[in-house]
């Protein structure tokens, strides 16, 4: 099964494996690459929750995480899952986790105040730390993201003016606050939204970028140390309601971007609901032909220059152009979706679904 998932998501993104240099007419034009009909195959995890968080860790490993202190983890490429949820922590909604492998993650809890938590586990769940209790009534922490295995930092929308940001340099047993003054005033009414664990994300052992909306103008905020300061630029997709904005980034490498979102409002249209950015997220362009409605999770397909996946509760779309034109693949409705470095890619939504993809028919 493995080998055969394998060839089927080199066949998605048109590649051939790392190491092999793509030719001169690939690397110009992936968008003539021949891509077959992907698909997302059901691996029923055995809850009601809402799971908003996912860490892929490979074909057969990947964790979800969501509503009513819900964490799952797989270890067999989704035949069998694992309950794995904090003790105690039934009333707390999970948006995020990030995971190493499959005994470490640290899992986000979003929402006011006390609300807003992190946990850490090294043993695959059996036992968790809470290594981190929001003492501000005032702030409300969306997302998370890492660098390594010991450097990351935590997203807060503003306080005071500013998002706020939480770092850790021992893999998440400890918290700290950095400085306000290196991150730029935040909009009326700006915040991030946690909808799909992808509202900060990195690359490298430096970059990292924030994803906003709710404001006037829909911005790209960018660090290049850490988190210690940060530069914004405005995005095409709409904004200028509580409900608008970009929702998911994802970086094929520090310059090359993806940016989704639109108004998550049940109904409402989502036009220009893509950008892309060429150059680390200091200039973004509207999407030529962009997905069919809001879109909240976004991923490169690794080991592809071009091709990517977006998810929301209407659909799933496909691009293989690096964002420029998305097409839809699925009707299913999905909050977040990641892939692993061995081209497992998966994505969580509501009522509990999780998928794994493949091949239609496969």
């Amino acid at each position: 099964m493995a080998a055969g998932l394998s060839a089927t998501a080199l066949a998605l993104t048109g590649t051939a494996p790392a190491q092999a240099a793509p030719r001169p007419a690939e690397r110009h034009h992936p968008a003539h690459r021949s891509v077959p009909h992907p698909a997302w195959k059901p691996r029923p995890s055995g809850t009601d929750a809402r799971l908003r968080g996912l860490a892929a860790v490979s074909r057969s490993t990947a964790w979800v995480a969501g509503t009513h202190g819900t964490v799952l983890l797989t270890r067999d490429g989704g035949r069998r899952w694992h309950d794995v949820s904090p003790p105690g922590a039934g009333a707390l909604e999970f948006r995020d986790i990030e995971a190493f492998d499959e005994r470490r993650a640290i899992a986000l809890a979003a929402g006011p105040g006390e609300a807003s938590r992190v946990f850490r586990t090294e043993d695959g769940g059996r036992h968790w730390a809470e290594s981190f209790r929001n003492p501000d009534p005032r702030a409300f922490y969306d997302c998370l993201t890492f660098f390594d295995t010991r450097h990351g930092i935590a997203l807060g929308d503003p306080v005071e003016g500013r998002f706020r940001i939480l770092a850790t340099d021992d893999a998440g047993r400890s918290w700290h606050p950095l400085p306000g003054t290196g991150m730029p005033p935040a909009l009326p009414g700006e915040a991030a939204f946690a909808a799909s664990g992808q509202c900060v994300v990195s690359t490298g052992s430096r970059d990292a970028w924030i994803a906003t909306g709710g404001g006037p103008a829909s911005r790209v905020l960018h660090s290049a140390d850490r988190g210690r300061t940060w530069t914004a630029a405005t995005t095409p997709v709409p904004a200028g309601a509580p409900s608008r904005g970009v929702f998911g980034l994802a970086f094929r490498d520090r310059t090359r971007g993806l940016a989704v979102g639109g108004d998550h409002r049940a109904g409402q249209p989502s036009p220009r609901a893509a950008a892309g950015s060429p150059d680390a997220g200091r200039t973004w362009t509207a999407a030529e032909r962009a997905p069919g409605g809001y879109r909240s999770g976004v991923a490169w397909l690794p080991h592809s220059r071009g091709t990517a996946l977006a998810v929301g509760p209407t659909g799933s779309d496909l691009t293989t152009d690096a964002g420029r034109t998305w097409r839809p693949f699925d009707s299913g409705s999905y909050d977040t979706v990641d892939c692993a470095p061995d081209l497992g890619c998966w994505a969580a939504g509501e009522h509990g679904r999780v998928a794994r993809l493949s091949r239609s028919g496969r």
